[in-house]
């Protein structure tokens, strides 16, 4: 398989979960909101989904593919964190009004996908570094349009799709509030996730050069998604839970046990 095949590949997968966060704008086609009950759960949802992804399945890959102590691995963990970390400073000392999003000109649509980049880069290297061993050798690997696609990229795939769901959910809320069409509103939650594929195939590419990058992107991967879930996940939940019995904690945990649950079969497979 030629690298620009292996590109066109990986690039399909991150399009793929990037379409998936315009399905959280669908739910306004029939319902003028949804309630936070079930926003909570879904970010639960998402939260046991992304830290199963990455601990069964990132970190072991990550273990098995470093020679002796897992350095490389442990850096990329650190680098992943510090991109979060940085992200959010982008994020927080960059103000965008949602109300830009429809009357944007070009030097305020170039701003939005900045800042959209920063925030949903580390989802599409998950994405990518999780399509390594397509590079190398596919022992764990399903037959897909005729193409032996590693069985952690499905999953990883998969397990982002899902987790951008909600995401599209919560960009839709604001832009319902100012009256913006339901078309509208899917078109932009499919554009805060974009940079999802671009991200998939540098981190691929970069991957692909070198085995000895593999335990770095691995690690990388696995610190930006944990993190990301930390920092931004489970307090955007409890956000949305004040208003609930027990402060929507019991929602949060019961989307946390179906992720995890989710992710099961990966586990078994990894081991």
């Amino acid at each position: 398989m030629g690298l620009l095949v292996e590109l066109s590949l990986v690039f399909v997968a991150g399009l793929v979960t990037a379409l998936a966060t315009g399905l959280g704008a669908i739910p306004f086609f029939f319902a003028e909101e949804i309630s936070d009950r079930w926003n909570v759960v879904l970010w639960g949802l998402a939260s046991g989904i992304m830290v199963s992804a990455s601990l069964f399945g990132l970190v072991l890959e990550g273990l098995a593919a470093s020679s002796g102590l897992p350095v490389g691995m442990l850096i990329g963990l650190g680098a992943g964190v510090l991109l979060v970390v940085v992200s959010h400073d982008v994020l927080e000392a960059t103000d965008v009004d949602p109300r830009a999003y429809e009357e944007a000109d070009f030097r305020k649509l170039v701003l939005i996908l900045g800042i959209l980049t920063v925030h949903s880069f580390p989802e599409g290297v998950a994405i990518g570094v999780s399509f390594a061993d397509l590079a190398f050798d596919v022992e764990n690997a399903v037959r897909i349009g005729g193409f032996a696609v590693p069985l952690l990229a499905v999953f990883m795939t998969v397990a982002i799709s899902i987790h951008n769901v909600p995401e599209g959910t919560a960009i839709s809320i604001p832009l319902r509030t100012m009256g913006v069409s339901e078309p509208k509103m899917v078109w932009w939650a499919v554009f805060s996730s974009l940079p999802q594929p671009i991200g998939a195939v540098l981190a691929y590419y970069f991957v692909s050069l070198a085995r000895a990058l593999l335990p770095f992107g691995f690690g990388f991967a696995a610190g930006a998604m944990v993190y990301l879930v930390l920092t931004e996940f489970v307090p955007e939940a409890l956000d949305l839970g004040t208003g609930l019995p027990g402060g929507g904690r019991r929602e949060l945990f019961a989307g946390l046990a179906v992720g995890v649950a989710v992710m099961v079969p990966l586990v078994l497979v990894q081991v």
